[in-house]
């Protein structure tokens, strides 16, 4: 099933006398399941094409269309809302609440979804365990080394029960063995449970652990690869 859908997406910024194509005539579909790397040099694109498919920017032209919805429409209040019911952020600063505790900080998404508390103190408790942080849930992020950070942006990421995951750069801050504890849980989440990842990475870890392989440059795609990977063992 398709859940990602872009249709000749244009993003146009004009610095001065010069107008740069960020993303220039992309068309992609992503589906459901997919752990999907985007890789290219810097200023390829790789992040405003997360920004437009996240809803986080708007295309200059083209269609994004988020499991049918068409969210290049969509008026800016119902961006934010389908963005919080449909779509989980992982981002490379891990941009954690810094007054809040692990807890805390996945539990806020479901607030904002005005879930109840009891079920979300329990879907808190269980995605902390699933991360490998179930013993750190007071603690503030300050007191979290960077891999730890990014494990509870993971279990934030997953609290709202997206329909996918943008991990931009997410492994770009993190040590050898940080990144390979976070690309394990993401591969196992992604494995075990079906979650769609798309990643915009540098970071040939990340690209060695995708089974498809997305390369932009200029804004443009330029090869488009689907590998076979090692799974927990199997291909």
């Amino acid at each position: 099933m398709e859940i990602i859908q872009l249709k000749d997406l244009y993003k146009i910024y004009d610095e001065g006398a010069v107008a740069v194509n960020a993303v220039n005539g992309i068309s992609l579909t992503i589906s459901e399941g997919e752990f999907t790397a985007i890789v290219g040099p810097s200023g390829s694109g790789k992040t405003t094409l997360l920004n437009l498919i996240g809803g986080l920017d708007r295309p200059t032209s083209g269609e994004v269309f988020i499991n049918g919805t068409e969210i290049t429409k969509l008026k800016s209040k119902e961006l934010i809302d389908f963005r919080l019911n449909n779509i989980g952020f992982v981002f490379q600063s891990y941009n954690l609440i810094p007054v809040l505790t692990a807890h805390e900080n996945v539990e806020f998404i479901m607030q904002l979804q005005n879930k109840p508390l009891a079920e979300r103190h329990k879907r808190t408790i269980d995605l902390l365990e699933s991360v490998g942080l179930g013993d750190k849930k007071d603690i503030r992020p300050r007191h979290l080394s960077g891999g730890q950070q990014q494990r509870v942006a993971v279990a934030r990421a997953l609290a709202s029960k997206p329909r996918f995951i943008l991990a931009d750069e997410p492994t770009a801050n993190l040590d050898s063995r940080a990144t390979t504890n976070l690309l394990d849980i993401m591969e196992r989440l992604n494995h075990e449970e079906k979650i769609t990842f798309l990643f915009s990475t540098h970071d040939q870890r990340v690209v060695n652990k995708a089974h498809r392989v997305i390369t932009i440059e200029d804004g443009k795609v330029l090869s488009d690869i689907y590998q076979e990977v090692l799974v927990h063992g199997k291909h």
